[in-house]
């Protein structure tokens, strides 16, 4: 075996360090000397090399990875690395070398790295890491600073977060509503809008990242700003809201109210009596006869005129099922504008199915929002109108019974499309709020328009709602909606209509006849609101 030459200085002559240069791997590099060629091993890789695959581990929390890449880790080496990010709530970080290694005392290198963490607080910082040659490799020689240079045995971190006070919620005019002096059914909808929209109305928590030492004493290393939350205003009005809660203060049975502004969708009052179940537009109920507007329109539609003149006997057979009108009146052959303002259900389950079809029906109920998404800014059911299945199906579905059903809010969209001319979505919030992939405008027939404004006005005048003390100028339709079984099966009481640019409707659960209960509470309704 051939030994190295070792050299000898001379008298006064220094000795000289030699300094290895940094490989890429495990080598025997070959050194010349008197006597021959030797072999020596070198250290494998370099610092940056070492330092980068730290990194890359910690990165992706690999903490067996980087335990794998220290020399000597003591024992708590992965606890030290799960409290960080636990402490500083971190949802994802990056760490990356920053630079090129540099020498550090006995020998070892330093590498500078920066680190991008993501979550209660993002934020940056520049660390260090030592390394040495350690079992012929590069190794982190390891220190609590290695994970933060500020970090000392027993320090830890902690963030503390203030939250903003929320933005208001307002009615239309400006009036705080997300207050406990608000309406009750007002205090429902704020709720369903904070559930909506909470993000807008916290805005943006203060937070900051405190490095906390072992003797208790704590330092910010980092902070975020709070931003403010935004004011939502509604599109409610506290009159409309609360004539239309008086309206129903004799309602002994539960009931609901809803008005709209047929110009632009906005909803103004939403009332349930009691609280509880938000009725209004979470309620799906078959609307009885107040859906002959939709059926009437699509008669209209496809030719007929309110003075064509219709049968209306007191029972009518169609598709094995025999109809009847309420209380099994017969008012024989008179015109269409008549049997709409009676609300002959054998007239319109007949012409249903003789002159519209399944297909038909269906198109013109679309056209009044039914199976189209609802998106007002807070949760609210869709209209059903399925594909009838055979004539009685259809006949059924024409007056508002068998498997159609619908909301209070549905049902005064359905009124307000005829005071408007249009079917708008209703929407609680402004334009720009509403959650998109709700449905667009539908602009109805000016034929359909114009004989609807003379069919719902006979309601009130000389049909079933004749007697009642609704103000000049009123149209609508009442409906007694049967639910349930048996020979005589309970009603929804129902009234819908229009007044002027506000529509609404009414709904009293199993309150019996559309123009015993419905009717009155809609014209108190009204009456309230006389001089706006």
């Amino acid at each position: 075996m051939v030994e190295i030459s070792r050299h000898r200085p001379r008298a006064g002559e220094k000795r000289r360090r030699r300094r290895w240069p940094l490989v890429t791997a495990a080598v025997l590099v070959p050194v010349v000397a008197a006597g021959g060629a030797v072999w020596a091993l070198r250290t494998q890789g370099s610092p940056e090399e070492t330092a980068a695959a730290f990194l890359a581990a910690w990165s992706r929390s690999d903490y067996g990875a980087m335990r794998a890449l220290t020399a000597d880790p003591p024992a708590d080496f992965q606890r030290v690395y799960g409290d960080f990010r636990t402490g500083l709530k971190v949802t994802s970080a990056r760490f990356a070398v920053k630079g090129k290694a540099r020498e550090s005392g006995n020998g070892g290198s330093a590498v500078r790295f920066r680190a991008a963490l993501d979550g209660a607080v993002d934020f940056s910082y520049d660390g260090e890491l030592r390394l040495v040659e350690h079992d012929r490799a590069w190794r982190v020689s390891w220190t609590p600073a290695a994970v933060h240079p500020g970090l000392t045995r027993g320090g830890r971190f902690k963030v503390t977060t203030v939250k903003p006070e929320p933005a208001p919620i307002t009615a239309a005019d400006g009036t705080r509503i997300d207050t406990t002096s608000a309406p009750g059914s007002v205090q429902q909808l704020v709720e369903a809008l904070k559930e909506q929209y909470g993000s807008r109305l916290m805005g943006t928590p203060s937070s900051q990242v405190e490095l906390v030492g072992p003797d208790g004493t704590a330092r910010t290393v980092a902070t975020t700003e709070k931003a403010a939350g935004k004011a939502l205003t509604t599109t409610i009005d506290l009159d409309v809201h609360r004539a239309g809660a008086r309206a129903l203060d004799d309602v002994s049975k539960p009931a609901s109210l809803v008005a709209l502004r047929p110009s632009t969708g906005e909803i103004l009052a939403v009332v349930n009596k009691p609280g509880g179940f938000n009725r209004a537009l979470l309620g799906a109920y078959p609307p009885g006869s107040t859906f002959k507007v939709v059926t009437a329109s699509a008669l209209v539609a496809d030719g007929m005129s309110a003075t064509e003149t219709v049968e209306c006997p007191a029972e009518r057979t169609i598709g094995g099922y025999t109809f009847h009108n309420a209380e099994y009146e017969d008012f024989g052959t008179i015109p269409l504008l008549d049997a709409f303002a009676h609300s002959c259900n054998t007239t319109f389950g007949d012409l249903a199915v003789k002159r519209l079809g399944s297909k038909r029906m269906s198109a013109v109920a679309s056209g009044f929002g039914f199976g189209l998404p609802i998106q007002p800014g807070v949760p609210a059911v869709r209209a059903q109108f399925p594909d009838p299945n055979d004539a009685t199906d259809l006949a059924s579905a024409s007056i508002g019974q068998g498997r159609v059903l619908a909301s209070p809010l549905n049902m005064a969209a359905v009124a307000a499309a005829i005071a408007n001319g249009t079917w708008r979505p209703p929407r609680l919030v402004p334009a720009d709020l509403v959650p998109s992939g709700g449905s667009a405008p539908r602009e109805l027939e000016p034929g359909v328009v114009r004989a609807l404004r003379k069919l719902m006005p006979a309601v009130v005048s000389e049909g079933t709602a004749r007697g009642i003390a609704f103000p000049a100028g009123t149209a609508g339709k009442t409906g007694t909606a049967e639910y349930g079984s048996g020979e005589e099966p309970p009603t929804h009481s129902w009234f819908i209509g229009y007044r002027g640019d506000l529509a609404f409707a009414v709904i009293v659960e199993g309150g019996g006849t559309g123009a015993a209960v419905a009717a009155p509470a809609a014209a108190r309704f009204l009456n309230g609101l006389t001089g706006r």
